[in-house]
């Protein structure tokens, strides 16, 4: 328990390096606040390690043998309650989602992007100090977004491929003018100050307008607004 009473937040390490697992260990575990409840070192492992341990919280690697981080990510933020495919790795009953956070060596990796697109809360670099990983990680566990707009956006230009024609989504007829308006400028990298500026509105009424749309669009969080945004033609590439 922690000063306050309170159970510590689980957290499961998945990475196909013993190194790195052991080193986010000892970060996780020097906090009263949290704790590692496991260690495995591929997708497959973690999807099934996620169905039995419950955790907060799993810090994915993404490229490693076997099941890749994405394919674990998807399943383990859907909550897929069939089989993970030919791994034979059962799903995650959906009542215990935890969050994804990306462990990646570079920030503008495609794979990042893909883990975005399957569901992850962020992503993590994997030189990061100490102090930025448990500020990711509390962040994460709290319900933040741990990505920019400004580096999703840059993320989506470079890997969208331009040429593709955007599928228009119906759900978009769901929106009101304003809340189209505040996913289109979510998306060109605006923050929610930035964005009550530009609409000449208070910061509280950008975060209702945005919680609406999230909410009709069956979205989980502002970078898959983004990532929608693109892919609906609501905003495109060439787009200032």
């Amino acid at each position: 328990m922690t000063a306050t009473g309170t159970a510590p937040s689980r957290v499961l390490v998945c990475d196909d390096q013993e190194l790195i697992r052991m080193g986010l260990r000892m970060v996780i575990d020097s906090q009263p606040d949290l704790t590692v409840v496991g260690e495995v070192a591929d997708g497959a492992a973690a999807v099934a390690r996620s169905a039995e341990l419950a955790p907060d919280l799993v810090l994915m690697d993404v490229r490693m043998p076997g099941m890749d981080g994405l394919a674990a990510t998807e399943h383990i933020c859907a909550g897929a309650a069939g089989a993970a495919g030919a791994s034979g790795a059962p799903g995650v009953p959906g009542g215990s989602r935890p969050r994804v956070l990306v462990v990646t060596t570079f920030d503008l990796d495609e794979y990042a992007y893909a883990a975005l697109r399957a569901g992850a809360s962020g992503f993590l670099v994997k030189d990061a100090p100490a102090e930025e990983i448990l500020v990711t990680v509390r962040a994460v566990l709290r319900g933040e977004v741990m990505v920019a707009p400004s580096v999703t956006r840059r993320l989506v230009e470079r890997y969208v491929i331009p040429a593709a024609v955007p599928r228009w989504d119906q759900r978009l007829a769901a929106l009101t003018e304003r809340e189209r308006e505040v996913v289109t400028l979510v998306a060109r990298g605006l923050a929610n100050g930035e964005i009550a500026a530009r609409l000449f509105v208070g910061e509280t009424t950008v975060k209702t307008h945005l919680g609406r749309a999230l909410t009709k669009l069956g979205l989980r969080d502002r970078i898959h607004a983004v990532i929608f945004a693109y892919e609906s033609g609501l905003v495109r590439v060439s787009d200032p």
